[in-house]
This record gives structure tokens, sequence and C-alpha cells, in this order.
């Protein structure tokens, strides 16, 4: 049995575009992730150390992201869907990283990806 722990909307500015004109400044990105895990152990226990901690997840992408220069999000996506996998232990991730204004007649585009298992 797997759950689902969510992060839904969180925006993140980070260096990230193949034309010269996105090359000069970070740009608005959001990303939507779905976290594979058992919360049976946490919610037996009402402890934060025994589950996904949602905040701390955040924060290292925030923190990942804005140190990264990327040409592409397909590039962005695959490293912060293995960094949530490696680093926090989820058993699967569905990430969907959007950026917005990239293509003018769109409000955004992007990549979903899907790493780790979802049982």
């Amino acid at each position: 049995m797997q759950d689902t722990v969510f992060i839904e909307g969180l925006q993140i500015e980070a260096l990230i575009g193949v034309h010269d004109w996105e090359r000069h400044a970070p740009r608005p990105l959001v990303f939507d992730l779905q976290l594979a895990f058992d919360n049976r152990v946490p919610a037996a226990s009402d402890a934060l150390a025994d589950t996904l901690d949602y905040e701390a997840i955040s924060q290292r992408l925030v923190d990942y992201a804005a140190s990264t220069a990327f040409n592409l999000v397909e590039t962005l996506a695959e490293r912060c869907a293995a960094l949530v996998l490696d680093e926090f232990g989820a058993a699967g991730v569905r990430l969907k990283l959007s950026k917005p204004g990239a293509v003018q007649a769109a409000s955004t585009v992007g990549v979903t990806i899907e790493r780790g298992n979802f049982a």
C-alpha cells in the first residue's frame, strides 16, 4: 500500500532556458509533486521524523533549483526527482515542472515525470 504526500504550486526562481534572453535573470517556475510513501508509521507515531517533511522537501528544492543553471526543464525535473528519492526516502515521485511565460501563446509549458514506485 502506498499513500501520497503532495506539494502543489511550489514557486521557485531559477536560471533556466536555452535562449539568450532567458539566461540573464532567474525565471519563475512552478512545481507540483506527488510523493509515494507509506503513512501508517507516521500516523501511528505522530512524529515528524517518521514522515516526509514537505516543508524540508520544499526548501531543499528551492535551494537546489536556485543553485542551478540548466538549459532544459527536463534536466531540472529529472535532478529534482532524483533528489527527492535519494535524500528523503520517498518510494516514488510524480513531478510536474511548469515554466509560465515561456511561450507567449500559452499560460504555461513544462514536463511531468514519474520516477520510482507507485503501487
